[in-house]
């Protein structure tokens, strides 16, 4: 992938949904990429597409984050929908809307039940009335009728049929100005279309981390006798995957009450559920690149700040081995450090340590760095080095560990 990709990456699309006195009032988000920027041209699965998606809102980095400002319609397959694999997501921001080509069945109706009962609102979409999907409209809060194809008559038909259950009814596909209006006029309340707006490409970077260390982390998630510990051992192991479990976790729905000082504490938050099922959704989009050596140079200095902040006892080893990571993470992303700060949950001592304060995880920080560069006239003169010594070689070969049990995996 070009500079030029990385940088202007297409990470999905947006299409505004309206109200009656056309104020934006929801997005619909629609898979494309940088090759189909114009529909969505899906090679893949539609439920692996859908991954994508999902994944691409919650831990990518977007250089437009109105995405997530208003309520979302997320299209959700079949397959997605019988699996139960989808994460939990913020209520009062997602529309889970299922596709027209579902098979209504007792299972997929249960499927909707359960989702209905947690709290998500349902969306049907490219509706056309027909009685075996009476079941579903039972449950429905919003019905899209495409109105492309259908004359005046036509859709005042499905208008009728539809009045007698409680839902909102959504015109999509609205290409004049005159369908607009009867629309209107028929008691439409929400409207899309390319009349209105043409879906708008959102980009940003997606990230790529170490498919066997995700392998690694799906297989510990399925043993019951897993522990927060032994689940953040296989997380640090890749710092992609650190900053995607962060970003995930500091979204609307986990609403934190504090800031998180080590994965170990972000997986107790999250639970071990809802970490499953992101780690499915990550293994189902990620590269399968070996860590390049800016990864391991992060590992090296993570776990050398780990050690000595545990010998130093400045603060929880997480913390130390947190500040290390971070330090550099803005490189490996390619964004800068600030927007970096801004979206992970860690504490405010580890943020303050990376943007450079004396304090003492700060101040390990740099003497860390000094070493790590071979600016030894800048370490204080009381620095015991043989220390630092002996904390950089056992961090090499912890490292080196750890990157070879990921291969051998």
């Amino acid at each position: 992938m070009d500079k030029q990709t990385q940088q202007d990456q297409v990470l999905m699309a947006r299409q505004p949904i309206f109200d009656t006195a056309m104020n934006v009032v929801a997005y619909e988000l629609l898979y494309r990429t940088n090759q189909r920027q114009d529909y969505a041209h899906i090679e893949m699965c539609g439920s692996t597409a859908t991954s994508q998606v999902i994944l691409n809102i919650y831990s990518s980095v977007a250089d437009n984050d109105q995405t997530r400002q208003l309520p979302a319609f997320i299209n959700l397959t079949e397959a997605l929908l019988l699996s139960g694999a989808v994460p939990d997501l913020p209520r009062d921001k997602v529309v889970i809307e299922i596709l027209e080509d579902v098979t209504v069945t007792p299972e997929l109706i249960r499927a909707v039940q359960a989702l209905r009962r947690d709290g998500y609102r349902i969306a049907l979409d490219d509706f056309v009335h027909s009685p075996e999907y009476a079941p579903l409209l039972k449950l429905a809060h919003i019905v899209k009728v495409d109105v492309l194809d259908m004359s005046l008559d036509e859709i005042a038909q499905q208008v009728e049929k539809l009045s007698v259950y409680d839902v909102t009814l959504l015109a999509e596909k609205i290409e004049t100005h005159e369908i607009l209006e009867a629309c209107r006029e028929m008691g439409f309340s929400l409207f899309q279309g390319y009349f209105l707006s043409k879906p708008q490409l959102v980009t940003g970077r997606t990230l790529q981390g170490n498919q066997m260390a995700l392998m690694q982390l799906m297989q510990e998630l399925q043993s019951p006798d897993t522990t927060p510990a032994r689940l953040e051992a296989l997380i640090l192991k890749d710092p992609v995957l650190t900053y995607r479990l962060l970003r995930i976790i500091n979204s609307a729905q986990f609403n934190l009450v504090r800031n998180v000082k080590s994965i170990s504490e972000a997986i107790v938050l999250m639970g071990l559920t809802e970490i499953r099922k992101w780690a499915t959704l990550i293994a189902m989009t990620s590269g399968s690149d070996k860590p390049e050596e800016l990864s391991r140079q992060l590992l090296v200095r993570g776990r050398m700040c780990e050690q000595l902040s545990q010998i130093h006892a400045q603060a929880n080893d997480g913390a130390g081995f947190m500040v290390g990571m971070l330090s550099g993470l803005d490189a490996l992303l390619d964004i800068d450090r600030e927007t970096l700060m801004e979206q992970v949950p860690v504490d405010e001592e580890i943020k303050s340590a990376i943007k450079g304060d004396d304090g003492e995880l700060g101040l390990t920080l740099k003497n860390v760095l000094m070493y790590e560069r071979g600016n030894w006239e800048q370490l204080p003169a009381e620095l015991d080095t043989e220390l630092y010594d002996e904390a950089y070689r056992a961090s090499l070969s912890w490292t080196d560990a750890a990157i070879e049990s990921m291969h051998e995996g």
